[in-house]
């Protein structure tokens, strides 16, 4: 990992205790068959912290995603979530960790046949014990009002715009109150308009929920607006970590390379 960078990240783990991370990863590794997708994975995610990972298409940033809500299993390394090793809970156990847990799909993941309610009603009602629709009304709309669109409560997805339909989305991913939020590329597909606003609206999310959040992302105006901290990925490991500004000036070609594009 690049080593001035390094310096500054090694600062932020000597202030801050073990127990003040949200999700902490060593030398995590995952192969399919004969091809290593993750090969030394480092990593921690402090309470509150935006994390932005920066990698190219194929470097293993989706698989790191699907190991730490367990739904790949790492072949070697430990990664623990809430203090908690993934690969030690019983299915019981990681299915309640899920809830704690928030994931905002690149395509939003709605259901066309269901209305703005409908597809918020329908995490809640999956629970043990299903809300009544006087107990669900001010929870749908506490969610909508948060991303700005408690008018589109009645409305079915075919008739939101690709950045309403972002928004719905991350409002249903918010009902159930994750502590940590992981972002699919969310500004993908999107106007530079809307790109800021869905930007501006993950920074409102982390200050009004208080949430840790891992943000995969090739959109560098997202980056620049959402991170606390950024983290570039090859080739399954982390070769550098640092602030924006850190890694634009980077000595590594890689790592400059994703500054460069937007210049």
């Amino acid at each position: 990992m690049d080593s001035a960078i390094k310096t500054g990240s090694k600062t932020l783990e000597n202030n801050v205790t073990s127990s003040e991370y949200v999700l902490e990863i060593e030398h995590l590794k995952k192969s399919f068959d004969d091809k290593q997708v993750l090969k030394d994975i480092n990593l921690k995610l402090k309470k509150g912290e935006n994390l932005v990972v920066l990698g190219k298409s194929g470097h293993g940033k989706s698989v790191l995603i699907k190991c730490i809500v367990g739904l790949l299993t790492p072949d070697e390394g430990t990664l623990k979530v809430f203090n908690k090793e993934i690969t030690n809970l019983n299915e019981d156990e990681l299915t309640e960790l899920r809830r704690r847990i928030g994931f905002l799909f690149q395509n939003s993941a709605l259901y066309d046949s269901m209305s703005v309610r409908e597809n918020l009603e329908f995490p809640l009602q999956r629970q043990d014990e299903p809300l009544s629709e006087e107990e669900l009304t001010p929870l749908i709309e506490e969610v909508l009002e948060a991303v700005g669109l408690l008018d589109a409560i009645d409305k079915m997805p075919s008739d939101l715009s690709g950045g309403m339909r972002k928004r719905i989305g991350l409002a249903r991913t918010l009902i159930l109150k994750p502590e940590i939020m992981l972002y699919d590329e969310p500004t993908t597909g999107l106007d530079p308009i809307t790109s800021n606003e869905i930007s501006l609206l993950i920074l409102d999310i982390q200050k009004k929920y208080n949430t840790s959040s891992i943000i995969i992302t090739h959109d560098m105006a997202c980056a620049k607006v959402t991170n606390d901290r950024i983290m570039v990925l090859k080739e399954g490991e982390y070769i550098a970590e640092g602030s924006y500004e850190e890694l634009e000036n980077s000595e590594d070609e890689f790592v400059r390379s994703f500054f460069n594009s937007t210049n």
